[in-house]
């Protein structure tokens, strides 16, 4: 018996990481059932077996992946006291993850805009850059002026716009967004 649970949490898990490896290289909208069984060595019965619909795999691959790539802790930015140190200490982090998992990152955030599955699931990250947002404009001061420019800093769009469209190092880019963030305070 416990061979068998063992067998079936094993193709489970083979199926979830096919999954994940199409989605960061395709992007969930164009990631096909045939696909994913291929990958993961399953015939599609068994892949239905094991996720009955496309929520299920969806929120299996999401479980793993960030369980995997946890975004940074912004209760531990907290520790930081100054808000100007905060915000360069928060943004190295999240443009370090960024660069991590840049391919998942654009594949999701690009399959959002059109596919209502990846943005619902989507949504949870979201809102935890909105969580991540309201420790780095703790003491800012300066109103909308301000959390409207920490949220552009904090947009993986903007971040890849600075380090792969514009060619900016990281820390450049975190410079640039720093100085942007101190110009809406004043």
């Amino acid at each position: 018996m416990r061979q068998r649970a063992e067998a079936v949490e094993a193709t489970r898990r083979r199926i979830v990481e096919a999954a994940i490896c199409l989605h960061a290289t395709l992007g969930p909208a164009h990631t096909t059932v045939s696909a994913i069984a291929e990958r993961a060595g399953v015939e599609r019965q068994t892949y239905y077996r094991h996720f009955p619909d496309d929520r299920a795999l969806m929120r299996a691959c999401s479980g793993l992946y960030l369980q995997r790539n946890p975004l940074p802790d912004a209760n531990a930015w907290r520790a930081v006291t100054d808000p100007d140190q905060r915000l360069r200490h928060g943004l190295t982090e999240l443009y370090r993850y960024y660069q991590a998992n840049e391919p998942m990152l654009a594949n999701v955030l690009r399959d959002a805009e059109v596919h209502p599955l990846t943005r619902e699931m989507a949504s949870t990250a979201l809102l935890a850059i909105a969580a991540l947002r309201e420790v780095l404009v703790e003491g800012l001061g300066g109103g909308d002026r301000v959390r409207a420019a920490v949220e552009l800093a904090l947009g993986f769009h903007t971040w890849r716009s600075l380090v792969r469209h514009s060619r900016l190092s990281q820390d450049a880019a975190l410079e640039l967004m720093a100085a942007l963030v101190n110009a809406a305070r004043r």
